[in-house]
């Protein structure tokens, strides 16, 4: 087990920020931990990191208890906090070889993170003359350095323009599948509020609002779910209930015209279903289209006030 969460509740005075939470997650997973801005996310990162210690339960690192061990967990964790703190003064290889040498780090190593995260280009040049994105790739590289089994990112991409976005998202990508050693690739524990970075990254997300879990599911399994949205058009007016002929249907609702909003209780595809219904009635069915629900729809149903 990678990370382990068993029943974290953190106070701030009387504001509960984390409230009983639970959830475990395995070697090589990506993941992304989701929630409005003040869901907890911050917070539970910094208990994983043992910047801050919890009021209420368990946070374990690789079968560690994080407050047992926590010379053990900093040498199985890589952190990049939200705010990327860099000696700006310093030249890119010669501040990872600063870094280094707090974990006695070989130099062939340092050379090996450069090219993993794909500053060789810029490695020559100092931390601030980079722009945001190669900043973010410093930050990376640093908590790369002593070959981590847990990556814990915290809001990697904020700032970031589109174009600096996407290459962010395809070097966290390779980290997650880099096989080091013989293993398997590093567990990544990404917080973000961005919808298209998890649908861009991630294969498990966990959902966080107002100090609770409100999801924890694979990315697959999250999108599908067990209501399906299906929109018909017909060649002429029926009632609505003559639709209550079809299997699974919760709902119809006639949306103007001679078309219908039909609402399924199953995962399963209704519309061999509804173009049965329409052969069997009589009627001519004009269009036929099956409405998936993106991560964004379901993040604001699951987090609305």
């Amino acid at each position: 087990m990678s990370i382990k969460i068993t029943g974290i509740s953190k106070y701030y005075g009387s504001q509960k920020a984390l409230n009983n939470i639970s959830f475990e997650i395995f070697p090589g997973e990506i993941v992304g931990f989701l929630g409005p801005n003040g869901a907890g996310k911050s917070t539970l990162m910094k208990i994983l990191t043992g910047y801050l210690q919890a009021d209420e339960g368990k946070a374990e690192v690789c079968n560690l208890e994080i407050n047992e061990n926590p010379q053990e967990i900093q040498q199985k964790i890589g952190y990049l906090p939200e705010h990327n703190p860099l000696y700006t003064e310093m030249y890119v290889r010669e501040y990872l070889q600063f870094t280094g040498s707090i974990y006695k780090i070989d130099k062939s190593r340092i050379e090996k993170v450069i090219a993993l995260t794909g500053l060789s280009p810029e490695a020559h040049k100092k931390i601030e003359q980079l722009s945001k994105g190669y900043r973010q790739r410093v930050g990376l590289a640093a908590a790369l350095l002593h070959e981590p089994e847990v990556l814990i990112l915290d809001e990697p991409t904020t700032g970031l323009d589109p174009n600096q976005l996407m290459e962010i998202r395809q070097v966290i990508k390779n980290i997650g599948k880099s096989r080091e050693n013989g293993a398997s690739g590093k567990t990544v524990f990404l917080s973000t509020h961005i919808m298209q970075e998890v649908e861009a990254v991630c294969d498990h997300v966990i959902i966080i609002n107002n100090g609770k879990i409100v999801a924890d599911k694979k990315l697959k399994e999250l999108r599908e779910g067990n209501e399906q949205v299906i929109f018909v058009e017909f060649d002429y007016r029926i009632e609505e209930i003559a639709l209550q002929q079809i299997p699974n249907l919760r709902s119809a609702k006639n949306t103007g015209g001679f078309t219908y909003e039909l609402i399924f209780d199953t995962s399963k595809d209704m519309r061999p279903d509804v173009f049965d219904f329409a052969h069997d009635n009589g009627l001519k069915t004009l269009q036929l289209n099956q409405k998936t629900k993106n991560l964004e729809n379901l993040f604001a149903e699951l987090t609305a006030p």
